[in-house]
């Protein structure tokens, strides 16, 4: 599909059930989402991905049905090279057992990020929940495994709170901040400034720009020519099945372009921090 090989730093992989989201029926929105391994396999082949960040499919409120994709996404890591493995997280003191569980799984071959969404509860400001951010973020520490935390607009997603992950933790470990603060205050807050502060004090973080809107991707290129760093904290993200991977890789590759910095948005800059 794509006219080289990339590498995919953000796609789900696991089927949700139909929710009656929002007051209306049961539905299943999530149509392109893979169930099994073979499935996801042969999606990367038809792309050309040669090599993807798989993390749980998640979106019904319901942790038990995040958290049990970890083991789909983990039995991919290990069949197949070109997959790394995101294991589900939750901060919320409601999932100790179960994010004490997937903790375990954080050594085994091919794991190499954690993820972390607040969607389905918790917020990074609550005191409830920090006991379980600090460890998580020391057994990402341990382990060497990035961070991967979900932006988008307003309450606990928005990045003036996931933003404090940043200050307090990515001095230790690396932070792959989803979506661009995920809408348009977001994207303004990250391009204006915050991300750059970021880098500039020296804080592991990273971005991708899957679901952003389509002015950010060629805003941010713009402020990494200008203030020459940032260059290698961006990813491509196609955000499969929320996302849709020709659209994404046109939108950033129009962005990107096909040199120096094309090639670190496709690919180096996912080889240097997940593989």
């Amino acid at each position: 599909m794509s006219d080289d090989l990339v590498f995919d730093a953000h796609r789900h992989l696991g089927v949700l059930p139909a929710h009656p989201f929002y007051g209306g029926p049961a539905i299943n929105a999530d149509t392109t989402a893979r169930a099994t391994v073979d499935q996801l396999l042969s999606d990367l082949d038809a792309e050309g991905t040669e090599r993807a960040l798989v993390l749980p499919n998640y979106g019904v409120p319901d942790p038990d049905v995040a958290f049990a994709h970890n083991e789909l996404v983990l039995e991919a890591a290990q069949r197949d090279d070109r997959v790394r493995a995101g294991l589900w997280v939750s901060a919320r003191p409601e999932d100790r057992a179960r994010t004490a569980k997937a903790l375990a799984l954080a050594g085994e071959t091919g794991v190499r990020a954690l993820k972390l969404s607040f969607l389905l509860g918790g917020s990074p400001t609550a005191p409830e929940c920090r006991p379980l951010l600090d460890e998580i973020f020391a057994v990402a520490e341990r382990h060497g495994l990035v961070v991967h935390v979900h932006t988008s607009p307003g309450a606990a997603s928005d990045i003036d709170q996931v933003g404090n992950l940043v200050d307090w933790y990515a001095d230790r470990c690396a932070v792959h901040l989803v979506h661009f603060g995920g809408g348009m205050s977001g994207h303004i807050k990250l391009a204006g400034s915050r991300f750059f502060d970021w880098v500039a004090a020296g804080k592991r973080v990273y971005t991708d720009l899957s679901w952003a809107i389509g002015f950010a991707p060629h805003w941010l290129a713009r402020e990494i020519e200008h203030r020459g760093i940032g260059h290698d904290r961006v990813l491509f993200a196609s955000d499969q099945p929320w996302g849709d991977f020709p659209g994404e890789y046109a939108r950033m590759r129009s962005a990107a372009g096909d040199g120096y910095f094309g090639e670190l948005v496709f690919r180096e800059a996912f080889a240097a921090l997940y593989d």
